[in-house]
């Protein structure tokens, strides 16, 4: 049977991979839809976006606009977790179309008597539509059409912006034609704003060489609430297995008091749903929750699928692993790393749908015990297809939950996962240094379509990853890495108290730290306060304030006639609030430079004054031309400007 539509619907944006995966957003974001959307011939078409909550019975609509060369848009406000659904519908108007021919007619001193009772049939359609005034209003606009003696009065209403708004309001889409649908999903504001904080709970503790413990860590939290985090993330947290333990330094010989990697899980003592015994029960472990919680603090778990030797899952789930014709199982390696102490899962065992179950299993026992968060350990290197399973599996019962990849691999692969479902993802912001590396990559993040899908967490260092830039640093530096990930990404996160006491020894040669806190209990002076604790607690603070730096996307980069220092201007979704940032990439010497300011889109002219003020400093500055000379230090090389009009 022949297609009898007419109108073609075609490049729908956003959607990913021809809409085969979903795009994000956070609850109250606007989803602006384009399309191309065309007709033969002259005739007037219009266009719509449907959309609708998953929980919702009926299509709500959003009537597109033309801009230019048959390029339409509109957009919709996302109001709930969860999923929506969306879709282009347009067809031929016939009664716009008309009302339009009539005006070239009437315009050109044509009769159009025979136009006008054609127009009847339009508006017949719509009487069992309107409300009553509405009715009235038609009714009348057909007594006028039929009556000869009516001609000028009819040709002045057939023109009216009264009748043309009605055929707005109720269009008879006949013959629409639609785009596929289309997914949104819809997370909680924390998907999108979060700035997390790293440490390990077993160096907690007040006495060098003594395991820490959960009443340890509920000592620290008001130190980390008051420098302004909000996410406190901890590493495994479960027995670690004693076969082929890692001794300090990730030597593969262990002597007793040795602790081994966290992330070796299982023993004797249990494996994934259980607490390393030192460390408290799971009792301490929900209060420590439900005390972070009560400073607005909520504790990310890491979530590392794989095992110890020595971990339940060996003796009672055999084919969960790999096993060699010796009896043996070759350890995890990700050249020219080793994790001798660590065995991979074998996702292709028959008995997968068991371990798939096993493994969701965990997340929901943790979610009982109120983790709402997830830092995933290595998860390239587990099935994509099984990540999609299990994330929508969660979602489906607890909208609330995070998922952040931790996979620093290939741009593809971090791709991919992001697509399958991650909330967020840790990225390549860590070794990106140069003004260029930073510009090239904040634009890609932010231009092409991983906007609409990919959420990057900014992190300045890991206790995987101590980058070559930070080796040696001085306290410039480390204010520097700082005020980057701070103001460029929404998601920030470092690890500490590392970070911000600026220890940095390496192993020579490798982005290691010497003497890993991932193989070693670590003491601290957790009351240390110095210079880059203070501009961190500020920045977060800013951070909070402003709408700006609450999201990524919103970024451009501003001309700055100096290599050494960068700028950005940023906004919130209605630029209520707009921010200029400035920040400096020597950590040894003052810069100068010349800043264009995007005057354009701050809606003023060159001579009109625009008023700034440095949010860290509190000084305001005015300025009257688009260059403006700026000078920063390595005392304090950031200024955080916010554009009072």
């Amino acid at each position: 049977m022949q297609n009898q539509k007419r109108v073609v619907v075609d490049y729908v944006s956003p959607q990913i991979n021809g809409g085969d995966f979903f795009i994000k957003r956070i609850v109250n974001e606007v989803v602006q839809v384009d399309a191309h959307v065309l007709v033969d011939g002259h005739d007037v078409i219009a266009a719509s976006v449907l959309y609708k909550h998953e929980d919702a019975k009926n299509w709500s609509e959003s009537r597109m606009q033309l801009l230019v060369n048959d390029e339409w848009q509109a957009s919709f406000v996302v109001e709930r977790q969860g999923f929506y659904t969306y879709k282009v519908e347009a067809w031929v108007d016939y009664a716009l179309n008309w009302q339009h021919g009539i005006e070239r007619k009437i315009e050109d001193g044509q009769k159009v008597t025979s136009e006008l009772l054609e127009g009847i049939t339009y508006l017949k359609p719509l009487l069992n539509r309107v409300t009553k005034s509405e009715k009235d209003y038609l009714e009348y606009c057909i007594g006028v059409f039929d009556k000869e003696s009516s001609y000028e009065e009819a040709v002045e209403v057939a023109k009216s912006a009264e009748l043309h708004n009605l055929f707005i309001k109720y269009p008879e889409k006949f013959l629409s034609n639609t785009s596929k649908d289309l997914k949104v999903y819809v997370d909680r504001k924390k998907a999108l704003f979060s700035t997390w904080y790293e440490f390990f709970p077993r160096s907690a503790s007040e006495v060098e060489g003594q395991h820490g413990t959960f009443k340890d860590c509920e000592r620290l939290l008001p130190r980390i609430a008051e420098m302004g985090f909000d996410t406190l993330y901890f590493p495994p947290v479960h027995p670690i297995g004693y076969v082929n333990r890692k001794g300090k330094n990730n030597t593969t010989e262990a002597f007793e008091g040795d602790v081994g990697s966290a992330w070796g899980i299982g023993s004797p003592e249990g494996g994934h749903k259980d607490i390393h015994p030192q460390l408290g029960t799971v009792e301490d472990f929900k209060r420590l929750v439900e005390k972070a919680a009560d400073l607005g603090i909520e504790v990310a778990m890491d979530y590392a699928l794989q095992a110890a030797p020595d971990h339940p899952w060996v003796t009672d789930h055999p084919s969960w692993f790999k096993w060699r014709p010796d009896g043996t199982v070759q350890y995890a390696e990700n050249p020219p790393k080793k994790y001798q102490d660590i065995l991979p899962i074998y996702w292709e065992s028959e008995d997968y749908k068991a371990l798939w179950d096993e493994c969701l299993d965990i997340l929901m026992y943790w979610i009982d015990c109120g983790i709402k968060v997830f830092r995933v350990d290595n998860p390239h290197t587990k099935p994509y297809f099984f990540w999609n399973w299990i994330i929508s599996e969660v979602k489906k019962k607890h909208q609330d939950i995070i998922f952040l990849a931790e996979a620093f691999t290939k741009p593809k692969v971090m791709q991919q996962l992001a697509k399958q479902g991650y909330s967020q993802s840790y990225t390549y912001f860590t070794w990106r240094v140069t003004k260029h590396e930073l510009t090239e990559y904040l634009t890609e993040l932010t231009t092409t379509d991983q906007r609409e899908y990919m959420r990057p967490n900014f992190w300045p260092n890991t206790p995987d990853i101590n980058p070559y830039h930070l080796q040696g640093a001085n306290e410039s530096r480390f204010i520097q890495r700082y005020a980057l990930a701070a103001t460029m990404s929404s998601n920030i996160g470092i690890y500490g108290p590392v970070f911000e006491q600026m220890i940095n020894e390496a192993i020579p040669g490798k982005e290691e730290y010497y003497m890993s806190e991932k193989f070693q209990l670590c003491h601290y002076n957790w009351d240390v306060q110095n210079k880059l604790t203070a501009v961190i607690s500020k920045i977060n603070s800013i951070r909070h304030e402003q709408p700006a730096l609450q999201q990524t996307n919103n970024i451009r980069f501003c001309h700055i006639e100096n290599d050494n220092l960068i700028a950005f201007y940023k906004w919130n979704h209605d630029r209520a609030n707009e921010l200029l940032i400035i920040i400096s990439l020597d950590p040894y010497y003052a810069q100068q430079g010349t800043v264009q300011i995007p005057l354009g889109e701050f809606g003023i002219h060159t001579g009109q004054q625009i008023t700034i003020q440095d949010l860290f400093t509190g000084n305001s500055y005015n300025w009257y031309d688009e260059w403006n000379f700026v000078e920063l230090h390595p005392s304090l090389p950031f200024h955080i400007f916010k554009i009072i009009k």
